[in-house]
């Protein structure tokens, strides 16, 4: 299984996404655009494709951020999905992936920093991978914006300050606006590059200050997370089955 990381900061890093692929000893590559890493020109050697968040949204330019650029990261995601590839993305990712499919991202109605409850719908509780997750999960937040939904989309979680935080754009591709991949190391990373940003929302509802950010417990989520990608790969492996079959 060849699992391949787009990385847009050192700060957005990978965390429990990675604890995964490697615990399960799958191939792992990256593509880490704060080095000027190049983007894979095909998904010929990717079965997962996972996309991390970033400062920069789905408008940012080449201008404005040279290693950022939104349209080649359209075309890759376009060609996974294409060629029937798993595909998450992640805040940022999440965006991408919609943008990719042709839904613009938008701006969330609240600011979410920090460990806040998502809430299933009810086609996030009658999808099997999710059937861990239970009604109301605790996850982890650090955004502004939000994905776009297509016409096939599915909204699997909401939270009070953000409507769409999981959506289902099909059963192998999904937009995780939520960060169930953070650890205490990532979260380190994110406060040492969040200091002005966390100062100026301290009297925002949804947005924890370093303390409480330090205090939160994130093993639960990165467990409900390992779950979901077992699921996943697991519906990615009948559907390649079911293609060499055709």
């Amino acid at each position: 299984m060849n699992i391949h990381f787009v990385i847009h900061e050192s700060f957005e890093a990978p965390g429990a996404f990675e604890t995964w692929a490697h615990k399960h000893g799958y191939d792992v590559t990256y593509s880490r655009s704060y080095l000027h890493d190049t983007l894979p020109q095909t998904a010929n050697n990717i079965d997962l494709l996972i996309v991390m968040g970033g400062p920069q949204s789905p408008a940012t330019t080449q201008d404005e951020c040279s290693h950022f650029d939104a349209a080649a990261e359209r075309t890759l995601i376009s060609q996974c999905i294409t060629a029937g590839k798993a595909v998450v993305g992640v805040c940022l990712g999440s965006q991408l992936i919609g943008e990719a499919l042709g839904a613009d991202y938008a701006h969330s109605p609240e600011p979410e920093i920090g460990k806040f409850p998502i809430n299933l719908t009810e086609n996030g509780r009658l999808n099997h991978k999710f059937s861990g997750f239970g009604s109301t999960l605790e996850v982890g937040h650090w955004h502004n914006d939000m994905p776009g939904l297509t016409p096939e989309a599915t909204v699997i979680a909401y939270s009070a300050g953000c409507p769409r935080q999981i959506v289902e754009y099909s059963s192998l591709v999904y937009g995780f606006q939520c960060h169930m991949e953070l650890t205490p190391e990532v979260v380190e990373l994110l406060i040492a590059a969040s200091e002005n940003e966390l100062k100026a929302m301290r009297d925002r509802r949804f947005v924890q200050q370093p303390a409480a950010l330090r205090a939160n417990h994130y093993d639960d989520m990165n467990q409900k997370l390992f779950g979901f990608l077992d699921k996943l790969i697991e519906e990615y492996q009948i559907s390649e089955k079911r293609a060499l079959r055709h």
